[in-house]
């Protein structure tokens, strides 16, 4: 970048800036979205809930059921062909 560019471009420095502290947090998002372990615990906590009389039969499958599929999508979506 030159420097005509570069004073041309300064102000919508800080534009730029929150724009990408937005991806990152969207970039870390996604990983938790994603991450097994993650979705594991959720599982967990949910049996527990269940468990303690926190939540009905009906709330825990459903939710159970949404946790599930997430994690059959993340399982299948990290294969080791698809790492980078």
């Amino acid at each position: 970048m030159g420097l005509i560019t570069g004073l041309l471009t300064l102000p919508i420095a800080p534009v730029r800036g929150v724009v990408w502290v937005a991806e990152k947090l969207n970039d870390a998002a996604e990983r938790e979205l994603h991450d097994p372990g993650v979705l594991r615990a959720q599982l967990a906590l949910l049996n527990q809930e269940l468990e303690d009389g926190d939540i009905g039969l009906e709330e825990f499958e459903r939710e159970e059921e949404r946790l599930l599929d997430r994690l059959h999508a993340a399982q299948t979506c990290s294969t080791p062909s698809d790492r980078r």
